[in-house]
């Protein structure tokens, strides 16, 4: 298994405590600070520092934008699921987090080719089983499709839509789910099991298939053949990258990164990361709703 020798830069610098959620929207990467509620932006085509584009009083987890309305996106953020207008605000469609038994926030979520939204939860303190995987349809009715998880990562999607991968962060485990046309887990397996430290956190698929995945602790994204084969490691300058995205246009692999938990971290933790690498993948879909 070869390890990429690209050398990382900064794409976007930054002090962010837990960038997340690296999406490819309109020719720019968007991303967010989760704790701090903060959706960022910063060009496609040249390094830069990342611009606000509006910001909630509850953490942000992961948004996608909203077909044919621009500057409006679908969240998950806090408790639940919410449709955001560019000032910020909140028209909530579910907040199935808000009565936990113990206090949970929504994390990672992205839309489906089908144009769905999916997003995972996760407790505050961890606690093992308590987060869920839902689905977001087209008529904005929230259901809750996996359960028993602890961190939810992921999710992201072969190019049919009928295959899921979604990552049980905590456990080191990523599974595949194969998927009915209303979105509905028909079976749910093993794909991977990251057996080295580190632990498997957002990822996406590319155009050839492939999945690359930001391992949480290793300072490394993993690059993932269909069959689960584990094909490249490529090292980061940042023990804790998050999320990943490939343009369209290929070239080059983003990775938001963290701070969360280390005392004088070191630079460039809290950046956005870019690698050259050969592979793109699509841009993120709108939420289509009816």
């Amino acid at each position: 298994m070869p390890e990429q020798d690209q050398q990382p830069v900064v794409w976007a610098p930054g002090t962010h405590e837990l960038g997340e959620g690296a999406r490819w929207v309109d020719g720019r990467l968007v991303f967010t600070d989760i704790l701090a509620g903060r959706l960022l932006e910063v060009s496609g085509t040249e390094p830069g520092t990342p611009r606000e584009l509006l910001r909630l009083d509850v953490p942000l987890g992961a948004v996608a934008p909203v077909e044919g309305r621009p500057g409006h996106w679908i969240a998950a953020a806090g408790t639940g699921i919410a449709l955001l207008g560019p000032d910020g605000s909140a028209e909530w469609l579910a907040r199935p987090e808000e009565d936990a038994a113990t206090p949970v926030r929504m994390n990672d979520g992205v839309c489906d080719p089908q144009g769905r939204f999916w997003a995972g939860s996760m407790a505050y303190d961890e606690t093992p089983g308590a987060g869920s995987l839902y689905r977001t349809d087209h008529d904005g009715t929230v259901h809750r499709v996996l359960t028993g998880l602890t961190i939810v990562n992921g999710p992201a999607f072969s190019a049919d839509g009928r295959l899921l991968h979604v990552a049980d962060s905590t456990a080191g485990v990523i599974h595949r789910c194969t998927l009915d046309d209303d979105g509905n887990p028909l079976d749910t397996v093993e794909f991977a099991r990251i057996t080295d430290g580190g632990s498997p956190d957002g990822m996406t698929v590319d155009t050839e298939g492939r999945l690359w995945v930001a391992i949480w602790g290793s300072a490394a994204v993993h690059r993932y053949e269909p069959d689960g084969t584990l094909s490249a490691v490529i090292p980061l300058p940042a023990p804790q990258p998050t999320s990943v995205c490939l343009p369209p246009t290929g070239g080059r692999l983003l990775v938001t990164t963290a701070r969360l938990g280390l005392p004088g971290a070191p630079s460039p933790s809290g950046a956005v990361l870019a690698v050259p690498v050969d592979a793109a993948a699509p841009a993120a879909v709108g939420y289509r709703l009816r």
